[in-house]
């Protein structure tokens, strides 16, 4: 490649500039790939091999898989319309979608890679590409890689024990045996920790592959976590690879503490440092950084940590063509449900990262075929479920989605049931990023169900709360995601709420930013001394009682037969 040979004429160039030079000329030069598939994309003739195409390069590479939310099998999965950022954050990736997107990126209205990047027309693309993922086809990706670069690390940034039917009723067990026949050779965490600090132990003790977490302490003592070592060494390509874990810094906030109550977690960046000199110190050519810190999160971390030259980043469920560099760290954002697959090829030379190569690779369902031994394995996971999973509950007359920082059909959806099944006044569904798609038109089964209501402590409370309660609760969460110093956002969007209007100015301090609340159902506005019905689930507290919120959903859905969700335009968004 033209910069490399750059390189190689003047040892006076600094890794920073090299690294920034390499990043201009990926989109002449194709180091990121993208261009050749987007390309191929357009013509929109994709086959197996074209995805898969990949100039070889270094003596290192990286595949990375994260947030797959044990979604086994293809899906339709739309991405966000609306990602607001906030602070040196706003209008910059990966806080850009739709047409800005694909403009950013050279991606032609209508192709293959606008329907994987983007939201646009997206059921009528969605019957002309088909569905997304599966792990047997992430099986093949990985296959084909390990072929071309047998000693290719691979990597699971977390969020894999979660999400579906069959991981609930399993306890994380079919995920567990099909991610082991994928052979990861590392992983870190977060919805993992919600199926109970008994029940991870129990999974952690047993895999084969290691289970990484700086930032996992023993909240007795307060040191690191002896179950989950803060890194692991590989030796490839003559390179001594470090790779560091780095778990969801804030679940005993986003998620219910009593669950694990023997750990503490939190970003400890200096901690970070600590572990990046530490392997340095032993000798390490290459440091990884596993994380599922959130990208802005990661962003500002790879600012503050010296030394890390990757971080495959999760959490927020972000999909990037190309990576984000900061100072001399590269960021790798690789999407969520099983719906994409990262290579990284790196040259890795006298103890420094030299130059790269990325793809970010879209798992097509119906162009990549399928691993015959996983999807074995795959079905026979499913099969004592699967007249439970395949049962028709009722029809999509829309699209149902979730994502958006304010409104997605499918939480819109779950507001309507809790409000008609839970006699409420209000509804307020919690704004995870998490759940597959459905098309109009489709049936919706038991399982599509599960796959945006699935988890540990779902049961739907019932109960009354005054207008300023309300609004403590709005305010809370609003500043977790607007805040404008990333390390006070925990990634997920805002609560959904049904049967209320408000107006929300994003660039306000705590406390300033919700206003002009109204009961839809009454036109009137909301008082903060009055008492409401409301209807939520997934409470952090102990204890909460109520039925399940998908008995509640599946309920609703009956009555129903066929679903139309009015578009909500209830939430007045100020500042974006």
């Amino acid at each position: 490649m033209g910069y490399m040979r750059g390189r190689e004429r003047s040892d006076m160039i600094s890794r920073r500039d090299f690294l920034q030079t390499s990043m201009a000329a990926s989109a002449i030069l194709g180091a990121s790939s993208f261009g050749n598939w987007a390309r191929l994309a357009a013509q929109q003739a994709l086959t197996q091999d074209q995805l898969l195409q990949f100039d070889t390069f270094g003596n290192v590479s990286l595949i990375h898989i994260t947030d797959i939310h044990a979604q086994l099998k293809p899906i339709y999965f739309r991405e966000p319309e609306i990602n607001i950022g906030v602070g040196e954050n706003r209008g910059v990736v990966p806080h850009v979608t739709g047409a800005a997107f694909r403009k950013l990126y050279g991606i032609e209205d209508g192709s293959p890679s606008a329907y994987a990047l983007t939201y646009d027309d997206f059921s009528a693309l969605a019957k002309t590409y088909g569905r997304v993922g599966g792990l047997d086809r992430v099986a093949t990706v990985i296959n084909a890689i390990r072929a071309d670069r047998p000693d290719a690390i691979l990597l699971d940034g977390g969020d894999t024990w979660h999400g579906s039917y069959t991981c609930y009723h399993t306890a994380g067990q079919d995920m567990v045996n099909v991610m082991n026949a994928l052979k990861p050779d590392a992983m870190t965490f977060h919805w993992e920790f919600t199926l109970g600090s008994d029940r991870v132990h129990e999974i952690v003790e047993g895999l084969p592959f290691a289970a990484l977490g700086q930032n996992i302490f023993d909240a007795e003592w307060d040191e690191p976590a002896e179950l989950f070592p803060p890194y692991a060494f590989f030796e490839r390509g003559g390179v001594k690879i470090a790779v560091i874990g780095q778990a969801f810094p804030y679940m005993p906030i986003a998620n219910p503490g009593w669950m694990f109550p023997e750990y503490s977690f939190g970003i400890r960046d200096a901690h970070m440092q600590a572990m990046v000199d530490e392997v340095r110190a032993q000798g390490a050519g290459l440091v990884v950084c596993l994380s599922h810190n959130g990208f802005d999160v990661d962003k500002k971390m790879a600012g503050i940590v010296k030394g890390i030259d990757v971080i495959l980043t999760g959490h927020t469920h972000d999909a990037l063509p190309e990576p984000v560099l900061v100072g001399d760290t590269i960021l790798v954002a690789s999407g969520s449900n099983g719906k994409f697959v990262s290579r990284v090829d790196l040259d890795v030379r006298n103890g420094r990262m030299m130059g790269f190569r990325h793809k970010l690779i879209p798992i097509f369902s119906d162009v990549i075929e399928p691993d015959r031994e996983v999807a074995a394995l795959i079905d026979e996971q499913r099969a004592p479920y699967l007249d439970q999973l395949t049962e028709v509950i009722g029809q999509t007359d829309g699209l149902l989605y979730r994502r958006g920082n304010f409104n997605g059909t499918w939480d819109d959806l779950i507001c309507e049931a809790l409000i008609s099944e839970r006699e409420a006044d209000i509804a307020m569904s919690p704004g995870v990023r998490w759940g597959p798609s459905l098309i109009p038109g489709q049936d919706i089964t038991r399982e599509d169900i599960f796959n945006v209501t699935s988890m540990t402590y779902g049961k739907a409370y019932r109960t009354g709360m005054t207008g300023e309660f309300i609004k403590v609760i709005l305010e809370d969460v609003a500043d977790n995601i607007f805040n404008p110093d990333p390390y006070y956002q925990q990634g997920g969007d805002m609560v959904r709420i049904g049967g209320m209007g408000y107006r929300i100015d994003i660039n306000q301090p705590q406390g300033s930013r919700i206003s002009e609340m109204v009961l839809l159902r009454t036109g009137e506005a909301i008082d903060p001394s009055k008492t409401y019905v409301v209807a939520g689930w997934a409470s952090v507290n102990e204890g909460t009682e109520g039925p399940q919120i998908w008995d509640v959903v599946e309920s609703h859905i009956r009555k129903q037969g066929t679903v139309r969700v009015t578009p909500n335009k209830s939430v007045k968004v100020i500042g974006a």
